[in-house]
């Protein structure tokens, strides 16, 4: 990690834990927002950087896709396989070298953002090309921003409310409980450091998928109903790396997502919508992810699951 903008020591998995060995994920640092007056909206300045492995990062890909933004937003997208020095530029197919900085590393970006800043360099990053300085790395922020945030700059009349009035409540809810149980869940399960940090992360998963199956069994679309909103692109990112990933590295092996007939085929419902599935790389989720040391020490990437 960063400490006052020097590199400190190889990349781990494990940002923090508690006493009891839950992992704790740290908090993201950068939190503008587009709209305010040094970050006016406006086609063509900002730019995403993403990796297809991360599910906070595909989050921001499937809002561009379903918000007609790909061509007001320029994306890069890093090297999936984690090196000892975080995020790294090109060297895999379908990564691509920094377009403004000449960087090798994803933490170089945010040291020309803050020179002394401390802290995890994190996926997603949204990058103003004018002032040269991230405006928010916090995937949550990127994802409602982009809902809304570029409505003078483009139509977006014929493109879905992710966050609509009626539902808000109801979103902000469903969201708190997905990404503690779920969303986060499988990583408090994978990056555990005590047998009962494990369990208990492993049962909430599998609670809430159950709980999900439940609620989707009943014929309806989407989470609420017939209109996709930003808690479905949060499960969604979830979901599609589970089978691929989460089953076998994180332990998370009670049944798989293809078990589940009701999340599987909303799984699906999702996927083919257009230009979702693009957001989708499964050789770079698995080489991402099989690439972490600490979990696969010998960086054997499984032939499969090629479905999911």
């Amino acid at each position: 990690m960063l400490v006052n903008g020097q590199w400190q020591a190889d990349w781990q998995p494990v940002q923090s834990k508690d006493k009891d060995g839950r992992f704790v994920r740290q908090e993201s640092s950068f939190r503008h927002q587009i709209g305010d007056p040094e970050f006016p909206a406006e086609a063509g300045r900002y730019h995403l950087y993403v990796a297809y492995i991360c599910p906070w990062a595909s989050r921001t890909l499937m809002a561009l896709t379903l918000k007609g933004l790909t061509d007001v937003i320029s994306i890069t997208v890093v090297n999936p396989q984690l090196t000892d020095q975080g995020w790294k530029f090109g060297g895999f197919n379908g990564a691509e070298p920094d377009p403004f900085n000449d960087t090798t590393y994803l933490h170089e970006i945010y040291t020309r953002a803050d020179p002394r800043f401390t802290g995890r360099a994190t996926v997603p990053v949204l990058w103003d090309k004018k002032t040269r300085t991230i405006v928010n790395n916090e995937s949550a922020d990127i994802l409602r921003m982009l809902n809304h945030a570029f409505d003078a700059v483009v139509d977006t009349s014929e493109t879905p409310d992710l966050y609509p009035k009626k539902l808000q409540n109801d979103i902000d809810t469903l969201n708190d409980e997905l990404y503690d149980a779920l969303n986060n869940g499988v990583y408090k399960a994978g990056f555990a450091t005590t047998q009962n940090a494990y369990e208990e992360a492993y049962e909430q998963v599998f609670s809430t998928l159950d709980m999900l199956e439940q609620r989707l069994s009943d014929g309806r679309t989407y989470l609420f109903g017939d209109q996709i909103t930003e808690t479905d692109v949060r499960l969604f990112v979830t979901l599609i790396r589970f089978d691929l990933a989460y089953h076998g590295l994180f332990k998370c092996n009670r049944n798989t997502i293809k078990d589940m007939p009701a999340v599987h085929a909303y799984l699906h419902r999702i996927y083919a919508i257009e230009g979702i599935r693009e957001t989708v790389k499964p050789e770079h989720i698995k080489a991402g992810y099989y690439s972490i040391k600490a979990l696969n020490p010998n960086g054997i990437v499984p032939v499969g699951p090629d479905t999911f």
